[in-house]
């Protein structure tokens, strides 16, 4: 007998905006920056890849690159990506 299972996304699970924004300020304060590109891509792959490739300018190979987390992307890149999913970075004091 096969089990067949599937991506786990958190995102699927994640119901409002503040949610995910919440969740996406605690991968960011994660000590490993990829943990922050890792659930980028998941919220990129939950809006379509294609979608936010086009929507924030980037092809789609260099989006998959991106987001696979083998790479360092660049700030602009990701910054890009932020505004096609319609969030913006803001700075607070610890």
């Amino acid at each position: 007998m096969t089990l067949k299972t599937s991506d786990f996304n958190p995102f699927d699970y994640i119901e409002t905006q503040e949610e995910v924004q919440a969740f996406l300020q605690e991968c960011l304060a994660d000590d490993d920056p990829n943990t922050f590109i890792e659930a980028l891509g998941l919220l990129v792959k939950k809006h379509g890849v294609t979608d936010i490739a086009l929507a924030s300018g980037l092809n789609r190979e260099s989006l998959y690159k991106t987001i696979s987390g083998k790479t360092k992307p660049r700030f602009d890149t990701i910054f890009k990506i932020m505004q096609a999913l319609n969030f913006r970075f803001t700075t607070h004091s610890a």
